[in-house]
């Protein structure tokens, strides 16, 4: 089966940046389970997964606008160390979870100065061109439950 809007695709991946250092990998969790065509994975990397099937191999790369982004300014700010509840204490790239306009949000300290802490809620991997070793395993139709779920379940996805 071809890979198109409404397909479930599982798939192994490797990702490396441009120094061809690996970010990540499916090697250790098993493949990677997506409904495609409903954003759940970066664009760039959907977008070369259209049309693809069961068996293929590729490599793919994909431009930090169609990855995780652009960094944006606007979202590293300094705080106060008193304003960060529940750490007793704060190093430069800690991860925190904290609530937001638009609800909770992962957030990496960058930098201590005295009582100021800067925070960068951009994702780690923003403004960084994303190289991607790809072999799809499976590709089939999502279930009418999986659509009206909006997720994969089984294998590699949600388990209910």
């Amino acid at each position: 089966m071809t890979i198109t809007k409404g397909s479930v695709v599982l798939f192994d991946y490797t990702l490396t940046d441009d120094d061809k250092e690996m970010i990540d990998s499916s090697a250790e969790d098993g493949p990677l389970a997506y409904l495609h065509g409903e954003g759940q994975i970066v664009k760039g990397l959907e977008r070369a997964m259209e049309g693809k099937n069961a068996g293929d191999t590729f490599r793919v790369t994909v431009e930090a606008a169609e990855g995780y982004g652009l960094p944006d300014p606007s979202k590293v700010v300094v705080v106060s160390a008193d304003e960060i509840e529940g750490e007793e204490e704060l190093e430069e790239g800690m991860q925190l979870e904290m609530d937001t306009e638009d609800g909770e949000q992962t957030v990496v300290i960058t930098k201590i100065e005295g009582n100021n802490v800067t925070i960068d809620g951009n994702h780690p991997l923003a403004g960084l061109r994303l190289n991607f070793d790809i072999k799809i395993r499976e590709v089939r139709p999502a279930t009418a439950e999986e659509v009206a779920h909006g997720h994969v379940h089984g294998p590699g996805g949600h388990q209910h």
